[in-house]
């Protein structure tokens, strides 16, 4: 890592014309793809680290085809010649997923969410239609489309990870024949468009202008429903019925402005790639959370569960697939899978606030937890650049970042979290809460309970609540103050 960090810097001294101030890593996700957050005394960037050139190639090659659209994809600034390294935008730390699970009650979802969804739809038609138009497909990795191979290395990534980890019983021989069958179905329907092929809440960044999207390096040629299906039935998005049908008709409704659209096949085939979608992630679950170990993986199984649910109750598919049917209902009827992921006992309550308006009051009744006073950090809020932005903002991260305050601030902070949630899940206790202040509850208050609440979602079985008093329609509507 010593190595890369190296590389990285010397990357952006070369892009910036500056010294780097500060490097740090982000949390690791699915993929061997590492990122950094470097600032300078005046620019900052993301470093991207990947050892698969043919990856780095899509990816760069896309971003600079969309971003000439005019879509919120990242602008690459640097590529190192190794092409190995690259520096690209910093969209800052929240998306789609943590805004929607930070803000939701219970299933619901706030009707300015459902808006953003719909300014995220409009997105993905210009992907889909306007985006297919002069891109290099050559480039695409691993597969230039979304054709029948692609679909069975899926089915069969669900079959190795999922149904045989989990202990799932099934015919080898007559599920292969059904995953075939199926393969042949979805390839009818027309797939001469753009499959983003992660299109999901976790890559749609949540940005003060409006959405921001990444990570569509697996992009290839495909149909349009497979990606509406990775957005509406995201697992641990878990959007209600009403919202996902909703979303399903503004689609169609926006698609129809660009192309023709026979809407009961639309729909039919729709369904058809839901499940696919469905049956990919859960042998990514499987890979990365039986295989791997990664407790995060398992927890959107039981949400996957209840997709599959749906599926099989309320959609008439046009072919018998008996033996992929049955497996599927003894996936729904599992008592251990239904279970699984469903260890965190403890919740966590953090929340931002502005000395002005008081403390936060603890609801709970069991009155565990800690007030951090952060108006001892250096104030953004100062400088007319960062009046108007939020401790998300990447300008006032990067800001942070160079502050060698928030740096000491927070080591303390952690080691705090670390003493006392260790001890809470040994006794079994179920509320904890942290409560960072600062004068306005705007900058240093919302950085402090963003990375608490990162660092505790990727360390602990926990459930993470983030509040920040003071941004309770955030983010702003583009255009309004």
């Amino acid at each position: 890592m010593k190595g890369s960090q190296y590389q990285l810097k010397k990357l952006f001294k070369e892009w910036a014309r500056e010294p780097v101030e500060s490097i740090s890593p982000l949390p690791p996700s699915g993929s061997e793809r590492t990122y950094y957050r470097i600032a300078g005394p005046n620019r900052y960037a993301l470093g991207a680290v990947n050892k698969n050139v043919k990856e780095n190639r899509a990816f760069i090659a896309f971003s600079r085809h969309f971003k000439a659209l005019g879509l919120s994809v990242p602008e690459i600034y640097l590529v190192d010649e190794s092409e190995e390294y690259y520096l690209l935008e910093d969209f800052g730390n929240t998306t789609l997923y943590d805004w929607l699970s930070n803000t939701r009650s219970g299933r619901s979802v706030p009707s300015n969410i459902v808006d953003f969804y719909k300014r995220v739809i409009d997105n993905l038609v210009v992907f889909q239609v306007e985006g297919v138009k002069g891109l290099d497909f050559s480039l695409c990795y691993p597969r230039h489309s979304f054709d029948k191979q692609s679909m069975l290395w899926d089915l069969h990534y669900f079959k190795y990870y999922f149904l045989k980890l989990a202990g799932v019983p099934f015919d080898e021989q007559l599920l292969e024949d059904d995953y075939h069958k199926f393969a042949d179905y979805l390839q009818q329907a027309d797939s001469e468009y753009f499959l983003y092929r992660d299109f999901q809440s976790r890559n749609i960044m949540v940005t003060d202008q409006g959405p921001a999207f990444i990570d569509y390096q697996g992009g290839r040629r495909g149909a349009l429903q497979y990606d509406l299906a990775s957005l509406l039935f995201d697992a641990k998005a878990d959007l209600p019925t009403t919202v996902r049908e909703e979303l399903l008709e503004y689609y169609i409704s926006v698609l129809r402005q660009k192309i023709e659209v026979n809407e009961k096949e639309f729909r039919d085939y729709f369904y058809g790639y839901v499940l696919i979608r469905i049956m990919q992630a859960m042998g990514a679950y499987g890979f990365r959370g039986f295989y791997e170990k990664k407790e995060h993986f398992l927890k959107s199984i039981p949400f996957a569960i209840e997709n599959l649910k749906y599926l099989l109750d309320k959609v008439n598919f046009s072919m018998e697939l008996p033996a992929l049917t049955d497996a599927l209902r003894k996936i729904t009827q599992s008592e251990k899978l239904q279970e699984v992921g469903n260890t965190a006992n403890l919740t966590v309550l953090i929340t931002s606030f502005s000395y002005r308006r008081g403390i936060p009051v603890d609801t709970s009744g069991h009155g565990g937890g800690f007030v951090f006073d952060c108006r001892c950090i250096n104030n953004p809020g100062k400088y007319e650049e960062y009046k108007d932005k939020t401790g998300r903002h990447p300008d006032v991260i990067a800001f942070f970042e160079r502050e060698k305050e928030m740096e000491t601030f927070l080591e303390s902070v952690l080691a705090l979290a670390d003493q006392s949630v260790k001890k809470y899940l040994e006794q079994n206790f179920k509320h904890l809460m942290f409560n960072f202040g600062c004068t306005g509850g705007q900058h240093r208050s919302v950085y402090c309970a963003e990375k608490l609440a990162g660092y505790l979602r990727k360390h602990y079985p926990v459930n993470v609540e983030l509040k920040h008093q003071e941004m309770p329609t955030w983010p702003k509507e583009e255009g309004k103050s």
